[in-house]
C-alpha cells in the first residue's frame, strides 16, 4: 500500500464521491412553538379568526410532505413551555415531534427549563436526533447533544447542524438548570461542522437559535415596532461561510421573505413562532450550488385546515392524563387580561401584585418575556395560569438596596427583554435618553427611592439569578422564598374569586 494513501485520504476521498448531481427538495420548518397545542385567536384581524394548533399544522405538514417528492422537517429550538410541557416535562412536546415524524430538532433555550437532566431523558425517547454543536458536559469536552446529522433521501443528501446564541445561552437560561454544562464559542464550533460536511453533502442547513429573545404579546406580529432586531443572526452567517440555509429561532422575528446575505449568500428564514405559520422552502441544487429557491411562510387558518385525527387524539389523551391536576375553575376574569412586551401590561401588573401581596414587600418586579399567554375573559383555571407562567420560577425576595433597585429598572428600561414589570412603585422614564439613563424618577409610596436604603424586593428566580440581564438583583440577600410564581397567582385569584386588569400608570413616559 502505498504510505501517502493514509486511512485519512482515504475517507476524505470516500466522502468525496458523494453528494452532486441535480436535485429538487422541500425543507419544511417550524420554531419556537412553545407548546401551542391549541389555536390562537387572532383578534387583530378582522373576524378575529384563529390560527395555529397542533393538529391542524400537522395536517397541513402532511398536505406539504404529500405534494413534495422529497421533504425534511426541522425545527430550530423552543418547542417547550406551556400547561401539557410542564406537566410532562417537556415528553408531550417531544411526543408530538415524533407523531409528526420531524427529522431533526435544534437545541433551544427552553428545553432546559425543566433542567437539563430532565431533557437529556427526552433526547433518548425520541428517534430524530436533537442538535447543538457548541454545548459540552462541563469541563469535560464531552458533547452534550450531537453537533450535526446526515439526511440522505432519494439520493440528496442534507446535512443539518444545531447551535445555541451566546445571547441565548447566557441570558436566557437559568443557571441553576444548566449548572454542568457549559457553551462554547458558538461561530467557530460550527465552522468545525461546516468543515467536516462539505465534501459529503448536497447542502448545509443551520438551525440557529441566538439573538434578543422574542416579543411575549400575543399580537406581536401586528407591531412591527417591537420585532427583535437580527443582528447576531447576520453577524453568525457572515462569519461562518459555507451555510447555504440558516433557519433562524430564538427571536420570532417572521420573514415573509428570506433574507439573502450579501457576504455568503447564506438564505435566512425564521417564522413568527407558536405554530401559526409554517415554513416551506423549495430548492433546486446543482453541484451543491442552490440555482432556485422559493421561501413562504403558509398560514396556519384553523378554521380551514381539518385537525389531524391521530394528534387530535394524542392531545385527548394527555388532556385526560392531566386533568386531576388541572382541577376545577377557581376564578373569573371580567375581561382579557393582555401582555405588553415594552410597556406595562395588565398581566404584568396582576402578577407582581400577587407576588407583592404575597411576600409583605415594598416593591415586586418580574420579567416581560416570562408572560407567556394572555388570561381570557371567563374562567381561571390551573391550565389559565400555567399557561401564562409554566417556569418553574418561584417567587423570592431580597434585600435590596435602591440602588440595584434602579439598576435593576435601568435594565427593563433598556428593552433588551422587554420592559420590567412592576408593584409597588411609581416610575417615569424617556426611551430617547441613553442606555443606563432612561429612569427619570423612581418612587414607592410617594417618596424618592433613596440608593443608600434597603428595600424588600420581590422578584422570580430567574431573575435574581441574573437572568434577562438583570444582573444587580444578584446583589440582593435572600430573605424569603415563597412557591412558584403560577401557585402564587392562583391563590391570588381565588383569594378575589373575579379579577380585573389593574389599573395603569405605573411606568410613565
Amino acid at each position: 500500500m502505498n504510505p501517502l494513501f493514509t486511512r485519512r485520504s482515504f475517507a476524505q476521498s470516500a466522502l468525496a464521491t458523494l453528494g452532486g448531481g441535480s436535485h429538487d427538495l422541500t425543507i419544511l420548518y417550524t420554531n419556537d412553538f412553545h407548546s401551542a397545542f391549541d389555536p390562537i385567536p387572532a383578534y387583530w384581524l378582522p373576524n378575529s379568526p384563529r390560527l395555529g394548533g397542533a393538529a391542524h399544522l400537522a395536517t397541513l405538514i402532511e398536505r406539504e410532505r404529500a405534494a413534495a417528492k422529497t421533504c425534511f422537517l426541522l425545527d430550530s429550538g423552543d418547542m417547550f413551555t406551556g400547561t401539557i410541557s410542564a406537566m410532562t416535562n417537556g415528553e408531550a412536546l417531544l411526543d408530538m415531534m415524533t407523531l409528526l415524524r420531524y427529522d431533526a430538532l435544534g437545541v433551544g433555550n427552553h428545553e432546559f427549563d425543566y433542567g437539563w437532566q430532565a431533557f437529556d431523558r427526552g433526547i433518548l425517547r425520541v428517534p430524530f436526533p436533537v442538535l447543538c454543536c457548541n454545548v459540552r458536559h462541563r469541563g469535560t469536552g464531552i458533547r452534550f447533544a450531537r453537533p450535526y446529522s446526515i439526511f440522505e433521501r432519494n439520493g440528496i443528501r442534507l446535512g443539518v447542524i444545531g447551535v445555541m446564541g451566546t445571547n441565548a445561552a447566557r441570558y436566557t437560561i437559568m443557571p441553576s438548570k444548566i449548572t454542568e454544562l457549559e457553551f462554547t464559542e458558538p461561530v467557530e464550533e460550527t465552522r468545525k461542522c461546516v468543515a467536516a460536511l462539505k465534501d459529503s453533502v448536497d447542502i448545509i442547513v443551520v438551525l440557529g437559535h441566538m439573538g434578543l429573545p422574542g416579543p411575549m404579546q400575543t399580537d406581536a406580529e401586528n407591531e412591527p415596532s417591537i420585532q427583535r432586531p437580527l443582528d447576531e443572526d447576520l453577524r453568525f452567517c457572515a462569519d461562518v461561510p459555507g451555510i447555504h440555509l440558516y433557519i433562524a429561532a430564538h427571536s420570532h422575528h417572521g420573514l415573509d421573505q428570506p433574507i439573502i446575505h450579501p457576504d455568503t449568500g447564506t438564505i435566512i428564514t425564521q417564522t413568527y413562532g407558536y405554530g401559526t405559520r409554517l415554513g416551506r422552502i423549495r430548492l433546486s441544487i446543482s453541484n451543491r450550488k442552490i440555482t432556485r429557491h422559493d421561501v413562504q411562510l403558509l398560514k396556519v387558518w384553523t378554521d380551514k385546515v381539518p385537525a389531524h385525527p391521530a394528534v387530535s387524539a394524542r392531545m385527548a389523551h394527555y388532556q385526560k392524563a392531566l386533568a386531576p391536576r388541572i382541577g376545577p375553575v377557581f376564578g373569573q376574569a371580567s375581561e382579557r387580561i393582555t401582555r405588553k412586551y415594552n410597556a406595562e401590561s395588565p398581566l404584568g401588573s396582576l402578577v407582581t401584585d400577587a407576588m407583592r401581596t404575597r411576600a409583605q414587600s415594598d416593591v415586586a418586579l418580574t420579567n416581560a418575556g416570562g408572560l407567556r399567554a394572555d388570561i381570557p375573559q371567563g374562567g381561571i383555571d390551573s391550565a389559565r395560569v400555567l399557561d401564562a407562567f409554566p417556569f418553574l420560577n418561584t417567587s423570592v425576595t431580597l434585600a435590596l438596596s435602591g440602588g440595584d433597585l434602579r439598576q435593576a429598572i435601568e435594565q427593563g428600561l433598556s428593552l433588551k427583554a422587554g420592559m420590567v414589570q412592576v408593584s409597588g412603585i411609581e416610575a417615569r422614564f424617556d426611551l430617547k435618553r441613553p442606555l443606563g439613563e432612561r429612569l427619570v424618577s423612581l418612587e414607592i409610596n410617594g417618596q424618592p427611592v433613596d440608593s443608600e436604603k434597603t428595600y424588600k424586593v420581590t422578584t422570580n428566580s430567574f431573575m435574581a439569578e441574573g437572568g434577562d440581564g438583570y444582573i444587580s438583583l444578584k446583589k440582593g440577600k435572600l430573605v424569603r422564598t415563597d412557591p412558584l410564581l403560577s401557585e402564587v397567582v392562583s391563590d391570588y385569584v381565588k383569594a378575589a374569586k373575579v379579577i380585573a386588569p389593574p389599573k395603569p400608570g405605573r411606568l410613565q413616559s
